[in-house]
Parts: C-alpha cells; sequence; structure tokens
C-alpha cells in the first residue's frame, strides 16, 4: 500500500546514499521499495528504455496480469518515492571505489558513481539491477515486430497467440526447446532451421512426435499485412504462412560501466548470452555490490526479477546493519579512539573537515 503523502518528484540527487540502484525496472524498484521501507536512503537511476516496453502487457504477475509495463513502472516509482526513495532520470557511465572520504569495511565500501551527464554520487552499497539487451537475428522486419507478433518466452505470449500458426526461428541451443514448449500452446507450430544444420536425432525424433514441421533454408525476411505478421519468407522465395514467430535472442547483461570494479559479463551456463553471476542472495565477487533481476538472472520473469530485489535489498540491509553494528561496539569500547573522532569528523564536517 502506498503511503498517504505528497510526493515531491526530483531529478537532484544529494551527495551520498547508502544505496544507489541501477535500473529502474521490477528488480530494481522493488529493491528500493524495500531499502525505503528499511529507512535507508536510496535512489534509483533509471535511463528510461526498459526491455518490455514493446510488449503490450505484463502477464503472469500475480494481481498484476496484463498491466501495460510503462503502468506498472510508474506505480513502482510512485511507491519508492511515497517512503522517501530518490528515482532520477540517467545512465551510468563509471563505478569506482571511494577515495577514503567515508569509512570501509571488508564486507564493502564507499563507491563513486559517475553518470554520462558529468553528475555523480557516492554510495555505501550498490544494487545491479539493469536488465540486459537482446540481440536478435538479422532478419528484415524481425526488430520491428520484437514484442508484438515476434516472441521470445511461451509464458509472457503463449496465451496471446494460443492456437494461432506459431514459426519458431531456430537460434542457438535452446530452439528446439522453444518449439516443444510453444507446441503447448498451439497444435501448429513450426520450425524454421534457418542457418543452422536441421534438428537430427533424437532432437529431430522430438519434433516429429509432436508434429512440428521443420523447414530447411535460411529466412530472409517477414511478410507483414495490415500491420500483422503473416508469414516467412525464405530465400528461394517459399512463403510459410505464420501468425507468430518465436526467436531465442542472445541475451546479454547491461553492465559495462562495471569493469572498472573487475565485475564483466560471464557466459551464461545455458549458453543462452552473458550475465553477471551472483549467488543466491545476489551477492556478486565484488564486495559491496549486489545484482537482481535479468542481468544475473537470464530467464527471470517480471515476477521472479521483483522478488530478487527485494531478496537481495534484505541482504544489502543486513550488511549494512552488520558494518553499523561493528563500529558501535567498536566505539563503545573505546569512544575516545582515533576511529572514533574520525567518525564523529565526518558526520559533522562532512567534506570541510582537516586534511581535504
Amino acid at each position: 500500500m502506498v503511503v498517504a503523502e505528497v510526493v515531491t518528484v526530483t531529478d537532484e540527487l544529494r551527495n551520498g546514499y547508502d544505496v544507489v540502484v541501477f535500473g529502474g525496472g521490477a528488480a530494481g524498484l522493488s529493491g528500493a521499495l524495500t531499502l525505503a521501507r528499511a529507512r535507508r536512503s536510496v535512489v534509483v537511476i533509471d535511463s528510461g528504455a526498459p526491455r518490455n516496453a514493446p510488449a503490450e502487457g505484463v502477464h503472469g504477475l500475480l494481481a498484476r496480469d496484463g498491466v501495460p509495463p510503462a503502468e506498472l513502472l510508474e506505480r513502482g516509482r510512485t511507491e519508492v518515492r511515497a517512503y522517501g526513495g530518490h528515482v532520477v532520470t540517467g545512465e551510468v557511465g563509471d563505478v569506482a571505489r571511494g577515495d577514503g572520504m567515508s569509512l570501509r569495511s571488508e564486507h564493502g565500501g564507499d563507491f563513486e558513481v559517475t553518470l554520462t551527464d558529468g553528475r555523480s554520487v557516492r554510495a555505501r552499497r550498490l544494487l545491479v539491477a539493469t536488465g540486459l539487451v537482446d540481440e536478435l537475428p538479422d532478419v528484415p522486419g524481425l526488430h520491428a515486430r520484437w514484442g508484438r507478433d515476434v516472441l521470445h518466452c511461451p509464458y509472457c505470449h503463449g496465451w496471446e497467440i494460443r492456437d494461432q500458426a506459431v514459426g519458431v526461428l531456430a537460434t542457438g541451443p535452446l530452439s528446439v526447446h522453444q518449439a516443444l514448449l510453444f507446441r503447448q500452446w498451439s497444435d501448429d507450430v513450426t520450425f524454421f532451421s534457418h542457418t543452422m544444420p536441421p534438428p537430427a536425432g533424437e532432437e529431430a525424433e522430438q519434433l516429429a512426435a509432436r508434429g512440428i514441421r521443420v523447414v530447411e533454408g535460411e529466412v530472409a525476411s517477414l511478410e507483414i499485412a495490415d500491420d500483422r505478421l503473416v508469414g516467412v519468407r525464405l530465400g528461394d522465395g517459399t512463403v510459410v504462412g505464420r501468425e507468430a514467430l518465436a526467436v531465442s535472442p542472445r541475451m546479454v547483461a547491461r553492465a559495462g560501466f562495471l569493469t572498472s570494479l573487475g565485475l564483466r559479463p560471464a557466459a551464461h551456463p545455458s549458453g543462452a548470452g552473458e550475465h553477471i553471476p551472483s549467488d543466491a542472495a545476489g551477492r556478486t565477487e565484488v564486495p559491496g555490490v549486489w545484482a537482481a533481476g535479468n542481468v544475473t538472472d537470464l530467464v527471470a520473469q517480471v515476477g521472479g526479477a521483483a522478488a530478487a530485489g527485494a531478496a537481495a535489498a534484505a541482504q544489502i540491509n543486513a550488511d549494512l546493519v552488520a558494518e553499523e553494528t561493528r563500529q558501535a561496539v567498536a566505539a563503545h569500547r573505546d569512544p575516545f579512539s582515533p576511529e572514533s573522532e574520525a567518525r564523529v569528523c565526518e558526520v559533522v564536517a562532512g567534506n570541510r573537515r582537516h586534511g581535504l
């Protein structure tokens, strides 16, 4: 439930936050909401280019099935702001470790985040939820239909194309599996081998047993009429009538800005693309940095991404609580130590303190 209060929308950044969240999709906003409700200072930096923007609705999301993606994100931004969180439009250019202006621990550290427009902000922890980029085959007409009648996820779009003539464009090792999945929603499925060798052995037998026709030959283009897909044209001019086309894109994490931290995308075990590896809690190999959503889990749907964002946020808050507790215990044991004096000086004087 959204807190009943006046929410001020601003693109202004504070000097620093407990957590900076990269990406304002389901994972990022869910994480920010959890952190804001935990009374953490948090800002979401979002470029405004969600992966699912072309889709008419978000499906399979409990109590919000069919909600337009833009509406879902706007509701999420409103909820984050209602609890004191900030949502800022911008694109991250670089992330670096801090220069010692704030206290750090072995469990993480302060980070300096620089946006492409020159703005910068400091953070104690980072949550990376920038999602991924779908790299589609270079087939004329394919990109323009993406998210409409050119699809990839049967659980997101299968119901909407049920009982239609469905094509599956082979692009990689998961394409046969994709064809078998879409067979659940339609008994008229055609597999286009395109530039890949036609299925053989067990895979060929599986497709035949399920009544999935295999068409060999490279796909040259899509046939469109009245703003609808009506067929797939092969290189020899043959047109195979289809109403929807499933494609497995190569999915690549949006995370180039993390290279300065030594955090780079790695090949996903499925062979479907590249992701930022993380453990079950979202913790990456770089202390202080968590990841959630499609940037680390290539196949996560909106509901799963939101849940992962909330789970990672809880882990981040627990990590900050542990750090603050260690500092409190140290101060309690020796209230006049150099470390205690430094912390007090930092709180009171900030960047104006001696030596800076």
